[in-house]
């Protein structure tokens, strides 16, 4: 027992080091992506629809190879039936065994085969394009909801600052008030009313930052931790722009996305679905051959022992008028079973054929199949075609986006720097007591306001950055 307790206390204490060393650890973005990719349900979907495709590839170049099948078929017989190795009527309980491999090739099919396989490899192309959509998808929205936890974790901080001044000025003016020194009673109040506004602003980004959190973990499919750190990105990081034009942007998505090419992909598949329909309206030529063999226990054999002179009990007239005795020779046999090698060798037989089939009336099915190849054809061109204008659309958007971003940003900044200098001196003022409270506060809110803005603006310049980079094929973590 005290072995046993030794191991459990040892695997508490292990269990206790990995919860330690997983509260402990900072992930990067690139870290976050690639946990995301790994416990992604629709990544791992994806992945075993792009295994089925290639197995429906590989079986369409096999059926260019021969099919051999080889049978064997034993039975035991009663009564009345027909013997296999004579093939007359007997009644008896006889045993048997037939033998056959058979083989076949088709060697013309209306190019079925040839474009099956093109139809088939075109459609696994573009299933390891979803595949990597899917990636693609699980990166967008791993890195939005990082950043969004940056982003709150920024605002936190922000709004945790604007709560150390908010006491600083309150416990001063409490100080003042005590001592009689305070000139405005009320100036005291407004602050404490200031502060409250503060402690509530931090309950609300601490919640924000906790449910941002909870929500990367949950696309990273990893439990829950309120101790989880997230490696900083820098300002520049943030800040870059993208040189591209909304049409240039276009143009390149055109060529690098993944759902494009897999749109493409299946069109060009489903150009090969109708060749393979209109392939079974053409005549089917094959080429067969088989061998086979057969075993009976009643197949037997006769082995000549020797002959005897037997009376036939006729007479016939000799000479002078004499009967004279009619005598023959008979032969005397032994019958017995043949064995069964010798059967299975004697009754050897090989076939070879050349087999034509012509279809010509078959409830319409295979002209009915071409027109539904043709439906999908049809129905693959439109999602091609709408593919490509919603591409267009979500490029021009998210161009919009990053271009406002970056303009809300630069004059943000701007902002910052101006309320920064107004607050400095509203504060040296309201501390000589020449600035009421009302004053104080409005300049204090303006600065406050305008670095959440910033903090906010410099986010969406990093996110819409980022996707623009993901429809030029060039994300990069």
């Amino acid at each position: 027992m005290r072995y046993f307790k030794f191991i459990f206390l040892g695997l508490i204490a292990l269990s206790a080091t990995r919860v330690q060393a997983q509260t402990d650890s900072v992930l990067s973005i690139r870290q976050c992506v690639d946990i995301a990719i790994k416990n992604n349900l629709d990544v791992k979907k994806s992945e075993l629809q792009m295994e089925r495709l290639q197995v429906g590839y590989n079986q369409a170049k096999e059926y260019l190879l021969p099919a051999i099948n080889g049978s064997v078929n034993h039975g035991i017989n009663n009564g009345r039936n027909i013997n296999p190795f004579t093939n007359s009527y007997v009644t008896q309980s006889l045993t048997y065994g037939n033998y056959s491999l058979n083989g076949s090739l088709t060697l013309f099919s209306g190019m079925q085969n040839l474009n099956n396989i093109k139809q088939t490899s075109l459609s696994y192309q573009a299933g390891k394009m979803d595949f990597q959509q899917a990636k693609d998808q699980v990166t967008i929205n791993v890195i939005t909801a990082y950043l969004l936890v940056l982003d709150n974790a920024e605002l936190l901080g922000q709004v945790t600052n604007q709560l150390e001044v908010s006491k600083k000025q309150v416990e001063r003016l409490d100080i003042l008030e005590k001592e009689g020194a305070n000139k405005l009673p009320s100036d005291l109040y407004d602050l404490k009313g200031t502060l409250g506004d503060n402690q509530l602003n931090v309950v609300s980004a601490k919640n924000a930052l906790e449910v941002s959190k909870l929500n990367l973990m949950q696309m990273l499919n990893i439990p829950y931790n309120r101790n989880l750190k997230l490696e900083p990105l820098t300002v520049q990081d943030v800040s870059a722009k993208t040189d591209a034009s909304s049409d240039q942007v276009y143009d390149a998505a055109l060529q690098q996305l993944a759902y494009i090419k897999a749109a493409e992909l299946r069109s060009k598949s489903a150009e090969k679905g109708v060749k393979v329909a209109q392939g079974a309206l053409l005549p089917t030529l094959s080429l067969g051959a088989g061998i086979f063999t057969n075993y009976s226990s009643a197949a037997q054999s006769s082995t000549f022992i020797d002959s005897t002179t037997v009376n036939t009990g006729a007479f016939v007239n000799g000479a002078g008028g004499t009967k004279q005795a009619v005598y023959s020779t008979q032969a005397n046999y032994s019958n017995h079973s043949i064995g069964y090698y010798d059967q299975f060798k004697n009754n050897y037989s090989t076939q070879v054929s050349l087999n034509l089939q012509i279809p010509i009336l078959n409830y319409f099915q295979n002209r009915n199949k071409v027109k539904l190849a043709k439906i999908n054809l049809e129905e693959a061109k439109f999602v091609e075609s709408n593919s490509k204008i919603v591409l267009k659309q979500n490029v021009e958007q998210a161009y919009l986006n990053m271009t406002s971003a970056y303009e809300r940003y630069t004059v943000l900044s701007d902002q910052v720097k101006a309320y920064t200098e107004s607050f400095r001196i509203a504060e040296i003022r309201f501390n000589n007591g020449v600035l009421t409270s009302y004053d104080f506060v409005l300049a204090k809110n303006n600065l406050d306001r305008s670095k959440i803005n910033m903090i906010n603006a410099r986010y969406d310049c990093f996110i819409y950055n980022k996707i623009l980079d993901y429809y030029q094929g060039k994300l990069t973590l």
